[in-house]
């Protein structure tokens, strides 16, 4: 039997199955995402992520325990794989900026935070965001040590920017269009820097 045989009479080998914590954060955040932190019961998460009840008891003393493990999944962001310059750097802003609402908490997640229709989220995402706006921000305050910056740019502002521009562009067109970090880093740049983006 040739090579080739020998492979196409192999069975193939099954999918990794995700493990329960990850299908019961990403659940969790699911619900959020799409329907806002009140269908974060532990019940609804259960049937989406195909586990039983008994599952996330085991693993949480109750609903604001597993939520609260789901979003501080979203508190510790991947460091920029590349810090040789000030442009990747703040393109790892914007599209960690993004992901916090896109890929976290979602639309529905801050439209919940402006209502407060849920005081324990509300609470609790506030807490979790601060912290997380913290990493991004001490990111970019380390990089301005190395780089031209303006010594006057306020790091806060600069983030509610990007979030501002995302949230802003969703309730215009419905969704984020195509292109939306690059048009975000252009028009951010000038505040960022006098010096114009030297890409390669």
């Amino acid at each position: 039997m040739d090579e080739t045989a020998k492979h196409r009479s192999r069975p193939a080998t099954p999918n990794k199955p995700v493990p329960r914590d990850e299908r019961i954060t990403a659940a969790a955040l699911d619900l959020l995402r799409t329907k806002g932190p009140r269908a974060v019961t532990v019940e609804a998460v259960a049937a989406r992520a195909g586990v039983a009840k008994t599952t996330i008891y085991r693993r949480y003393r109750d609903r604001e325990d597993m939520l609260a493990a789901a979003l501080t999944s979203l508190t510790q962001p991947t460091p920029p794989a590349d810090r040789s310059a000030l442009l990747p750097i703040l393109e790892w802003l914007v599209e960690q900026s993004f992901n916090a609402v896109e890929a976290g908490i979602g639309v529905g997640g801050v439209a919940a935070l402006r209502t407060e229709e849920d005081p324990e989220f509300t609470e609790l995402s506030s807490s979790l965001l601060v912290e997380h706006r913290g990493a991004l921000a001490n990111v970019v305050r380390d990089a301005s040590l190395g780089y031209d910056v303006r010594q006057d740019l306020d790091v806060e502002t600069l983030l509610d920017c990007i979030v501002g521009a995302y949230i802003a562009e969703r309730a215009r067109s419905g969704v984020v269009q195509p292109g939306w970090a690059e048009r975000v880093l252009c028009t951010l740049w000038p505040a960022v820097t006098p010096s114009p983006p030297n890409r390669p």
